[in-house]
């Protein structure tokens, strides 16, 4: 699996091609300096030791050797920031295109998804990539380049050190492959225990007051710290192969650098080389093993970045419907389903629907739990697409109307709308972010949602919590209407707007519903019936058909499904409520 996330975690340093090569580029004038200083440092010592020359005399050396030192200080500073701002470069740009593709598979799609998953993957997924773009990728030219140099220098001054060197260097890298295989194991395993614990942390804070209430918190406690426990242990794995690795490869390292000393001394005592060669080949030995070192180092970034690679590319290459790119028609919209057809893992959904929405009526769809409303909504919105029939408005086939365009035109308002954290002014302003606080308050006003908004502390500027956890749930799908209403949309549906109301607050939604619904398009998803008897015409849902369509009076006085459910909902409505 590594050979094939490797190229394609190469290709994603080409959106910073030239950056990463400038980082490349400086680290490797910065290694060949080290050759540089090795030279001037073996000249004056030499010149000092064995011709007894005045401090006068090197002078130059030594101004040279502290130039030496500044430059390459400063061309390793260069590397540095300049890798570190390609590596942001790159996940910034990893993130724009895997939260594209979330938007682009839409709430249905990406619904299959685990949210805590998505975000750790999005987060500590990415930012796991950082050292792979800004420590393996230039490592891996340093550690070619700078040896060959020492290389070349070396074998003329000293074959038998140049043959040492020669052999012992690929000793780290075949070392390291097969380390690699046991090391990306583990890796993969620590990357699985992190999305297991985000998710598994993340339920359970979601679910904490059900928790409490059941009286399973501690064990659920006792569950965190057990695949915490789990998670501590695979990263320990990780660690103690990363210091083996490393003891082992310092081994080499040390064993041939003494092997050159232990020939160069040998020799030195029976006049077989000069001092300078054999001191600055010893110079150098060290200098020829630290990239080699630093890739070992920096290899294990390698198998943690794929490790999390893995998970990216998998939501990056997860399949996407090509969208449409014509207008939205002109003029009040009127839809047509036409034997309309889709199912879901579990089985058919929707099978042969054709349905009439016309343009500025209200239309309700009612039936039993399961019979396809919320799916033949999700059609509708453009979240998924027909796998049979085609839906037209005003004669034009949704697939080919470009999606962005299709949600300016319309409005949705689900069961459970969503709030973000925020003033209430924010949370309408996602409909239009340029109103002005008299558009609020008239669309608050249209949405029965004025005057409790003037009441809270702040008007407008009142912050609703997270996910309006300190409005009631009528107040939130009054909110979620005014938003609507604000957007100004074309066409407006509502999924089962009022199914978690009390009678009162259902009272103010439908009361909403009616006063934004005027002028518009608007199809309502009704588990009540309420408001199905406010609308032009209703369509009853049955094993993904329409069972019957027409005015509510007109089915409510003949026999069919229709009838059946009005008869349960008023049933319902005449159970005394408990106190």
């Amino acid at each position: 699996m590594s050979d094939r996330i490797d190229p394609r975690l190469m290709r994603e340093g080409r959106r910073t091609r030239g950056a990463l090569r400038a980082s490349i580029g400086l680290g490797l004038v910065s290694g060949w300096l080290i050759i540089a200083q090795a030279v001037l440092l073996a000249q004056i010592v030499n010149r000092i030791s064995f011709h007894h020359a005045q401090l006068s005399a090197v002078s130059p050396f030594l101004w040279g050797l502290a130039g030496l030192f500044v430059l390459r200080a400063g061309l390793t500073w260069a590397a540095e920031i300049t890798a570190f701002r390609a590596a942001a470069e790159i996940k910034t740009g990893l993130r724009a295109e895997l939260l594209a593709r979330l938007f682009a598979r839409g709430p249905v799609g990406a619904a299959d998804e685990a949210s805590a998953d998505v975000a750790a993957t999005m987060l500590e997924g990415i930012e796991a990539l950082e050292p792979y773009f800004s420590r393996y990728m230039p490592q891996m030219a340093l550690c070619v380049a700078v040896p060959l140099a020492i290389l070349a220098l070396v074998f003329p001054l000293d074959l038998y050190s140049g043959l040492i060197l020669l052999v012992s260097g690929p000793l780290v890298p075949v070392f390291m492959v097969f380390v690699g295989y046991r090391a990306e194991a583990i890796n993969q395993r620590q990357w699985e225990k992190l999305l297991l614990m985000s998710t598994h942390f993340l339920d359970m804070l979601q679910g904490l007051t059900t928790l409490k209430l059941f009286g399973r918190a501690r064990d659920e406690i006792e569950i965190v710290a057990r695949i915490t426990d789990d998670y501590r242990r695979t990263t320990m794995a990780g660690l103690r192969v990363a210091f083996l690795t490393s003891a082992v490869l310092e081994f080499f390292a040390s064993v041939a650098i003494a092997l050159v000393a232990v020939l160069f001394g040998a020799r030195l005592l029976h006049a077989r080389i000069d001092f300078y060669p054999a001191f600055l080949v010893l110079l150098l030995a060290p200098e020829y093993f630290v990239p080699l070192r630093g890739l070992s180092v920096h290899y294990h970034a390698r198998m943690t970045a794929i490790a999390a690679a893995k998970r990216i590319f998998a939501l990056l290459d997860a399949p996407v419907a090509a969208p449409g790119e014509a207008p939205v028609p002109a003029g009040e919209l009127a839809i047509a389903c036409d034997g309309l057809g889709f199912a879901y893992a579990g089985g058919k959904v929707i099978d042969g629907l054709s349905a009439l929405f016309p343009a500025g009526a209200i239309t309700a769809i009612v039936g039993e739990s399961g019979a396809g409303k919320t799916t033949l909504a999700r059609l509708l919105l453009g979240f998924i697409r027909p796998q049979a029939g085609e839906i037209r408005v005003n004669g034009a086939d949704l697939a080919q109307i470009a999606p962005e365009e299709w949600w300016k035109a319309l409005a949705w308002v689900p069961q459970n709308p969503r709030l973000f954290a925020g003033s209430i002014a924010d949370n309408l302003r996602l409909g239009a972010p340029g109103a002005d606080e008299a558009a609020l308050r008239a669309a608050a006003a249209r949405a029965k949602a004025l005057d409790f908004i003037e009441a809270l502390p702040g008007g407008f500027n009142a912050d609703v919590g997270e996910a309006g956890a300190k409005l009631s749930g009528g107040q939130i799908q009054r909110l979620a209407l005014a938003r609507a209403y604000l957007k100004n949309p074309r066409l407006l549906i509502l999924d089962e707007a009022t199914a978690n109301l009390d009678m009162e607050s259902e009272a103010l939604v439908l009361g909403a519903i009616a006063e934004v619904a005027r002028g518009r398009t608007v199809i309502v998803i009704a588990h009540r019936l309420a408001m199905a008897a406010r609308a032009d015409q209703v369509l009853v849902l049955q094993d993904g058909r329409v069972a019957q369509a027409g005015p509510p009076q007109t089915l409510a006085a003949q026999p069919g499904p229709y009838r059946e459910l009005l008869r349960a909902y008023e049933g319902e409505e005449a159970l005394p409520c408990a106190n």
